[in-house]
Formats: C-alpha cells, structure tokens, sequence
C-alpha cells in the first residue's frame, strides 16, 4: 500500500490558503519527498506526518518554488537528531545547487548522498519499490516521476509439491529469493505464477504536455499533473511560460489511460480551480481539482 499525500498545490508563491506543491509518499516504513518548496515543513505538520521517515528526497527543477523549502527542512531533520543517510535524487547540478543552499544549513550530524539524473530517463531501485525520473518539457531542465510497487505472481501450491520442494523453503520462495539445499537450487519461478498487477504512481509539473508523460504515465492508478491555468483564454500564456492547462492535463490523463487525476501547482490568480471542472471532466470524468492535503491510499488491486 502507498499512502500518498499532495502537501500542498500551489505554484510561484505560497498563500494564506495554498502551500506550494510538495508531494509526500510513505510505503512500507520509508518516506519520499517530491519537491520541497517554501512552507513544505508547515505542511506536512499540518498533515500530521513526520520528517523522521524521509529518507529520499527528489527535485524535479531548481525553480524556488520546489526547492526552497530544503534548507529548513534538513535543520529540522539535524535538530531532531537523525543520524540515518539522505538521499537527494535531481537533474544535473544537484550537488552544487543543494550546497549553495546549505550555506545557511552547514552542519548535519547525517550523511547527504547525492544522485543527479544524467539520462533522458533514469530509473532507481529502492526501498521495496522502483522509481523512474523522465524528462519533460520545461523552461530550465525538468523530470516527472513514477513510482512503482511491483507485485509478484501467486504462488501455486500444486506446482510446488509437484516439483518436490521441501514446504519449509515455501515462504522464502514466495518473498522471492532462491534457496539452495544439499546442490539443488529452487526458484521463485519454480512457485509463482505471472506477475500481478502492482501500484503505479505518476507526477508530473512544471511542462508543455509530451509524449513522455503519455508513456510513462501510461496505466498508472494515480496521475498527479500541473494544472497551471483552468481559464481557457491562457493557453498562449501557458505556452510561453512552458506550463499546462487544465485541458490539456486531462488530455494526457485521457491518453495515458489512468485511473484517476489530480490537477496541482495552481497559479497564484487562479483561486477556484474548482469552477473548471465540469469542462476538464468533460475530457476525462475521473479527474478532481486537487487541495492541499489530499490524500489517498493505494492498494493491490
């Protein structure tokens, strides 16, 4: 299961009621960070979640409005006497944008390891689950990401005691690794069946729509995606600017074929984003004008 919350959907500047977009996702005792604007930390308090468990932190651009946020963040991190490794994952320019940062942040009693995306797209295994960084079509360097929960096949008790696998080693081959007795090797594809269905998660911001987000996206259970302008008359704008429209976010969640949208990363003069709905879900019914805090769990299906 992941629990997913959008901390908050703004863009370009916090307000009164908007904190900038910051995505947070515990699976399995760890935690993800996607972009760290301004106000990042208040909105997780307000969440009721805690920093302790963030152990990966990515950056889909160095814009301020996703980044920061991070020096605060990893003061608060040292003050509550973490000690456990932090990983950063963003575009070139990783090490030398966060450490200009830390000018204000020198000193953490944990290590900071650095990993900057090289390639178009970058795909990273970790803590149970597999993350994909992939390029997107902004006005500076920018990623999406994807993130995956892989779910294996059923295992199958008839295969099993037909291939005369002691029931000791069952468990063991169900969690996937090998087991050695006496010079036989048995395998987990002795066992199971075809994989299932896992858990697909996809975020994107700050882009014109490409054919990148329609592939990676492509299936995923939920589609967090700019909505920059729901006002049909900014679609120049949202083109000089490298940012989306409501309409063509739902285009791309229509064309990928997921279950679900949330629209995010709002501009500042844009304050019902609400009254755009009934066209947006015109193009794709299953979509929602995200606010900040939503949350969702997602499930095996």
């Amino acid at each position: 299961m992941l629990d997913v919350c959008l901390l908050g959907t703004g863009g370009m500047m916090p307000l009164p009621y908007r904190w900038l977009t910051a995505l947070m996702v515990r699976y399995n005792g760890s935690s993800v960070l996607i972009d760290c604007g301004e106000g990042t930390q208040i909105a997780i308090k307000e969440k009721g979640w805690s920093f302790k468990p963030i152990d990966v932190i990515c950056f889909t651009h160095y814009h301020g409005d996703h980044i920061s946020g991070l020096p605060g963040l990893l003061l608060t991190m040292g003050n509550a006497d973490r000690t456990e490794p932090l990983t950063l994952i963003g575009p070139k320019g990783l090490e030398r944008v966060v450490n200009a940062l830390r000018v204000i942040a020198p000193e953490l009693p944990f290590p900071v390891k650095y990993i900057e995306i090289t390639e178009p797209e970058q795909t990273f295994e970790m803590n149970g689950y597999r993350l994909k960084a992939f390029r997107v079509n902004h006005n500076v360097l920018c990623y999406g990401y994807t993130l995956e929960v892989d779910r294996a096949g059923k295992f199958d008790v008839d295969r099993a005691g037909a291939a005369g696998i002691p029931q000791r080693y069952w468990g063991i081959l169900q969690n996937g690794e090998n087991v050695e007795d006496n010079g036989t090797v048995y395998t987990p594809d002795m066992v199971l069946g075809p994989p299932r269905k896992g858990i697909k998660l996809t975020y994107c911001t700050d882009t014109r729509p490409t054919e990148s987000i329609v592939e990676n996206a492509a299936g995923s259970d939920l589609f967090i995606c700019e909505g920059m302008y729901g006002e049909k008359d900014k679609l120049k704008k949202a083109k000089e600017y490298k940012h989306m429209t409501f309409y063509e976010a739902a285009r791309l969640a229509k064309e990928a074929e997921v279950k679900e949208m949330w629209l995010t990363h709002y501009s500042p003069s844009l304050t019902r984003p609400e009254e755009y709905m009934d066209d947006v879900r015109a193009i794709f019914p299953n979509a929602v004008a995200a606010k900040d805090k939503r949350t969702a769990e997602l499930t095996f299906s």
